[in-house]
């Protein structure tokens, strides 16, 4: 798996997304996310919202993904420390890693939330004062600092098949379990690195994410190359929708094709 070296900020964002759409049917729309270290700047993003509630950042996430929104958010719009840490706006404190507005709900006791809090990978505080997110096929966020792309198994095992068409490496994922946006977004802003994600429970019932859908945060430079991987197996015939072959036939003929 390589980085493809580009200039991201040439990317035709549109023509991007329409070729994903050609080659995994999404159904989800795909966002990016920018972090910003001035909240002026995030302001001046082309037709960005500004809540007017106390949401999660799955809800912003999700306005953009299933309203098809551009919004901006500061730290004062997210409902709590566990949200605003994850994007770098709060601190990783002592209060926050000790879980215990967690212990007795989601973990057993205050070591068991303690350890979940540990494990997360979150973005550095005192860098940033803002985040927005925006559809990639817009073109307001040029580049994103990562994109997001919802996607089901069979669609994500496709997309990361095309990840690794050239430049191959195992690629290794956590699973941290509530809080999972660690896991995706969280991560691929802190380390630069693919980053697939089972969302949450409260990424489902806040974000609007569906029940089969999975989450990949990826920068943006990777993108190309995918889709160059993508279309090189559609043309051997790996293509999305997999066709199903059927249990009880003879696997040769099948075989023969897909795998030489």
């Amino acid at each position: 798996m390589q980085e493809i070296a580009t200039d991201t900020t040439h990317i035709n964002w549109s023509q991007l997304v329409a070729d994903l759409n050609r080659l995994l049917r999404l159904r989800t729309t795909p966002i990016g996310l920018k972090m910003f270290e001035r909240k002026e700047d995030m302001e001046k993003v082309e037709r960005i919202r500004r809540p007017k509630s106390i949401h999660t950042t799955d809800q912003i996430v999700g306005q953009a993904s299933r309203n098809g929104w551009t919004v901006g958010i500061t730290a004062q719009d997210l409902v709590g420390s566990q949200c605003r840490t994850v994007i770098g706006l709060s601190p990783r404190d002592e209060e926050w890693l000790s879980g215990k507005h967690m212990a007795g709900i989601w973990y057993e006791n205050e070591h068991e939330a303690a350890l979940h809090q540990a494990s997360m990978d979150v973005v550095q505080y005192g860098r940033y004062e803002a985040m927005a997110a925006s559809p990639l096929a817009a073109g307001r966020l040029n580049p994103p600092d990562i994109c997001l792309i919802y996607a089901t198994p069979a669609q994500m095992i496709l997309f990361i098949n095309g990840l690794q068409w050239t430049g191959f490496k195992k690629l290794e994922w956590g699973c941290v379990g509530e809080s999972s946006c660690a896991d995706s977004w969280g991560r691929a802003i802190a380390t630069g690195e693919p980053s697939l994600s089972i969302p949450c429970f409260a990424e489902r019932r806040y974000g609007g994410v569906m029940e089969d859908e999975l989450l990949m945060a990826i920068p943006p430079s990777y993108l190309p190359g995918i889709l160059e991987g993508l279309d090189r197996l559609s043309r051997n015939g790996l293509r999305y929708p997999i066709p199903q072959y059927g249990i009880n036939n003879d696997v040769r003929e099948g075989m023969s094709v897909s795998y030489s």
